[in-house]
């Protein structure tokens, strides 16, 4: 990986190619397969309606045992009683949360890839620096990070839960990425320039709207790299396979297809263009932060999503019955295992799992008069990054009194999550042994049913 080089203005812009594929476009070549169904109303944060106490620029905070550091810009205009949209925008290999924050050479015009200027105040922004200015992720650091990062933005400022972005050129594409695949379930979409599985994708089952740029002669990252990454998001999400057009060499133009048949709200889109390792292609030759045509495409296929959820709405709760006193396991009807804590870690974020029952204190849960099902005395089972989309993980987590952290017990066997309405189920339906959880629609199956032993 190389030092991303200054962009540099001084060449014209030619006409733009765009192929699209699939439904109705939304403006300046882009088109998108499918809209978000059956609208829900945003999911707000505990920081709306708080005096903030976060102001823009540099921030630390301690993750993992390190002092990490971000940049903060809160709108100009910020109303603690308005839900923003948030979005994470990191560097390359070499770079610093500053290059993307002040957009280099470029300014304002290129600052967070150019969409701090296209959201014209509407936005909150993250500038995550990379420990080495750099995205490793061993052992998964760097997304531990950006869960930190989130917990803390989410506390103090009023952020729309089902608004949440990831970008990033080359190795922040590779982060942005790897963010894809391990959390689908809090991101509503990503965009990647440019990258490469450089930062690991643990998970990456779960569908995730997603939109890749790349160009056909890159000399850092194969174009053939950024086609692999979007393949599995295809797959995922249910699209139709097919080979997009790609431009041909020496045309100096980009084409952006939409795949069409993808699961509603999960739309893929590549966009490649014939130009080499850069965030900021212009047609007709060079790059420019002030004059790609990247920003406007990637800023128009994350605002297609509204303030909704993705998927159809959850069903009505069932019928609940007072949760009982004391401590037990909680035992899966499907494959007779027992919810666990992976590892009986008590650190924060340890995933929650099925696991042979064994009476030990990390498969023993009480359920509380706050809804709580707590674990190990203080801490909680909790729906990761507070999200309600389908497929969001479940975690423990310090006990705080949130939503993400509240269950209803049902007469059914089965538990919902409040803050969602959606239900505690097992990934993919499975029954093995460290098989992941997770809140999903309630169907009555047997993944989601669970007793108490």
């Amino acid at each position: 990986m190389t030092r991303r080089r200054p962009i540099l203005a001084s060449l014209a812009t030619a006409a733009v190619v765009v192929v699209t594929a699939g439904a109705a476009a939304l403006g300046g070549g882009l088109s998108t397969t499918a809209s978000a169904a059956n609208p829900a109303a945003a999911a707000a944060t505990a920081g709306c309606g708080k005096a903030p106490t976060l102001t823009s620029g540099q921030r630390s905070i301690q993750s993992g045992g390190q002092n990490r550091s971000f940049i903060l810009r809160i709108p100009d205009n910020y109303d603690r009683n308005h839900t923003y949209r948030l979005i994470f925008g990191f560097h390359w290999n070499g770079g610093t949360a500053n290059d993307v924050d002040g957009g280099g050479s470029d300014g304002a015009a290129w600052s967070y890839y150019g969409l701090r200027q296209q959201a014209n105040n509407s936005t909150i922004f993250v500038a995550p620096q990379g420990n080495g200015n750099g995205w490793a992720n061993p052992g998964g650091q760097d997304v531990t990070f950006v869960d930190d990062m989130i917990r803390v933005i989410e506390a103090d400022l009023c952020v729309d839960t089902t608004q949440l972005f990831a970008l990033g050129f080359s190795y922040g594409g590779g982060m942005s990425y790897s963010l894809a695949c391990s959390r689908a379930g809090v991101f509503r979409a990503v965009a990647v320039y440019s990258g490469g599985q450089l930062s690991g994708c643990s998970g990456g089952t779960q569908p995730i709207a997603y939109m890749g740029i790349h160009g056909i002669g890159d000399p850092v990252l194969n174009v053939s790299a950024g086609r692999s990454l979007r393949d599995r998001f295809v797959r995922n999400n249910g699209c139709t396979a097919q080979n997009p057009p790609e431009p041909r060499a020496g045309s100096l133009t980009h084409i952006t297809t939409t795949y069409s048949g993808c699961r509603s709200g999960y739309p893929v889109v590549w966009a490649a263009f014939d130009g080499g390792h850069t965030p900021g292609p212009v047609d007709g030759g060079g790059d420019s932060g002030a004059r790609t045509w990247t920003k406007g495409e990637v800023w128009r296929f994350f605002t297609q999503f509204g303030s909704t959820d993705p998927t159809s709405g959850p069903t009505t709760a069932p019928p609940t019955t007072p949760p009982p006193s004391g401590t037990s396991a909680l035992r899966s009807a499907s494959s007779g295992r027992c919810l666990d804590v992976n590892g009986a870690s008590q650190a924060n974020g340890t995933a929650a799992i099925i696991w042979d029952c064994h009476g030990q204190n990390n498969q023993s849960w009480t359920s509380t008069a706050a809804q709580e099902l707590r674990v190990f005395g203080g801490k909680c089972l909790d729906v990761n990054g507070a999200g309600t989309a389908n497929g969001s993980s479940v975690i423990i987590w310090d006990c705080n009194g949130q939503s993400n952290q509240k269950w209803r017990l049902n007469a059914d066997g089965s538990i919902t999550a409040v803050g969602s309405g959606r239900c505690l189920d097992t990934v993919g339906n499975g029954t093995a042994n460290g098989t992941r959880i997770q809140i999903w629609d309630c169907t009555g199956a047997a993944n989601q049913r669970w007793s108490r032993s």
